[in-house]
């Protein structure tokens, strides 16, 4: 079982930045990949950036040049550097983990866990 927290929300003015965290911790046998989704009332939860565990990296097109995703393996933690950030970007993020844990017989089986969200509003 992973838990995942997220961190580093909150309210900004247009053109400021947030840096977002997300640390993963329980029992797993590998973390596959990491992602960062945001979710504004109404509409569906779309994928804003993602890191695998060989570091290759996603993101959403209208975040790209201003977010930025990393990760610290070592604490199974990743972060999304927010720059000039817009009114759009307002909504509650959420980090997805997955992760390769073992099953009750024994056998490897891919899981994902979501985080609770944290908000991030920018307005001026």
């Amino acid at each position: 079982q992973v838990q995942v927290v997220e961190s580093g929300g909150g309210l900004v003015q247009p053109g400021g930045s947030l840096r977002l965290s997300c640390a993963a911790s329980g029992s797993f046998f590998s973390i596959n990949r990491m992602a960062w989704y945001r979710q504004v009332p109404g509409k569906e939860r779309e994928s804003v950036a993602a890191i695998t565990k060989d570091g290759d990296l996603n993101y959403l097109d209208s975040v790209k040049g201003r977010f930025t995703i990393s990760r610290d393996a070592a604490k199974s933690t990743v972060y999304l550097q927010m720059n000039s950030l817009k009114s759009e970007d307002t909504a509650v993020y959420h980090c997805n983990v997955e992760y390769t844990d073992y099953d009750v017989r024994g056998d490897l089986m891919t899981k994902d866990q979501w985080g609770q969200g944290t908000q991030v509003t920018v307005s001026s």
